[in-house]
């Protein structure tokens, strides 16, 4: 029974994204500010922490999560019948610049919520060390789209900061890699190639520096509730910071290299973009992750039989 009410709980926990997957198939974008695909992420990270669990849920526990799931099925349906016009009148009058993450945030706030507020009855405040990874990605997701529909482009100084530094670095490599023409100015790249020129203005959320925000708070949550050394986090989390910058330079050279050999048309540029970043750095975070349970795995294996054989 206690296994069976795990899989029942989180089936309900899956239930509004799956709907949404199903009946808005097209809102699922990959790109972090036009669509639901982080939602994809979540449910992985919710499912590969909470498969396996041994502790006892109630069916009183799934009955209370149930309306919550519905709830939250009932506001998916609500954006299709006038819900998302509202919230995009309402943009106006909270001096919204970008109305796209405006819109995009609140849906990651309501599953944020809603993931949250049903883990917290399933598995009480054990939760944050339980299945942290899900919500609290949710949650940077939403964080990082109020940033972007409040001050966009590089009007947020700090976050602008390192563009430039980024900027520099991609146009050496494109020199060294010989691909075409490539001069930089502060956060501007002008680039001349195969199919004429093109001009690149790069802000940070192009630069991938809400990756690193994420990566942080989704790394540092994961690393929290293992039980290893303070060393080994530290080395962990490094590692990742510095995975996640190099696979963010490599989303900026990939841009340039679309507008450098393939083509400089901004529709067709624009398709590239809106994917390129999202499509790396996402499946990078999951793999990252897992390749740490698996190394600790093995590791706590390893201690545990030569702790046997001096036995």
């Amino acid at each position: 029974m206690e296994n069976k009410n795990l899989y029942i709980a989180i089936a309900i926990i899956s239930s509004p994204i799956l709907f949404a997957l199903v009946a808005f198939p097209d809102s699922f974008s990959l790109s972090w500010n036009q669509g639901r695909g982080g939602f994809l992420f979540a449910l992985a990270f919710i499912i590969a922490e909470t498969v396996g669990l041994k502790i006892a849920i109630s069916s009183k526990r799934l009955l209370a999560v149930t309306p919550l799931a519905i709830l939250t099925i009932v506001y998916l349906i609500g954006l299709e019948n006038g819900l998302r016009d509202f919230i995009l009148d309402s943009a106006e009058q909270y001096s919204v610049q970008l109305i796209y993450s405006w819109t995009w945030m609140w849906d990651f706030i309501i599953m944020a919520i809603f993931v949250m507020a049903a883990l917290t009855i399933f598995f009480g405040k054990r939760w944050i060390r339980i299945a942290p990874a899900g919500p609290i990605f949710l949650g940077g997701s939403a964080i990082i789209l109020s940033l972007d529909a409040f001050f966009p482009y590089d009007t947020l100084g700090p976050l602008q900061y390192v563009v430039p530094y980024l900027v520099q670095a991609n146009v050496w490599l494109i020199g060294v890699f010989d691909l075409g023409t490539a001069t930089a100015r502060d956060n501007i790249m002008f680039l001349k190639g195969d199919y004429g020129s093109m001009v690149l203005q790069v802000f940070w959320p192009s630069a991938g520096v809400h990756s690193v925000i994420i990566y942080s708070l989704v790394m540092g949550a994961f690393l929290l509730k293992m039980n290893i050394p303070r060393k080994r986090k530290s080395i962990y989390f490094v590692i990742g910071i510095v995975g996640t910058i190099v696979v963010n330079m490599i989303r900026i050279f990939s841009l340039s290299w679309y507008a450098l050999k393939v083509t400089t048309n901004a529709e067709k540029w624009e398709e590239f973009h809106s994917v390129a970043g999202e499509i790396m750095f996402l499946p990078w975070l999951f793999v990252f992750l897992l390749i740490v349970i698996l190394i600790e795995t093995r590791r706590i294996k390893r201690l545990e039989a030569e702790g046997s054989a001096q036995k």
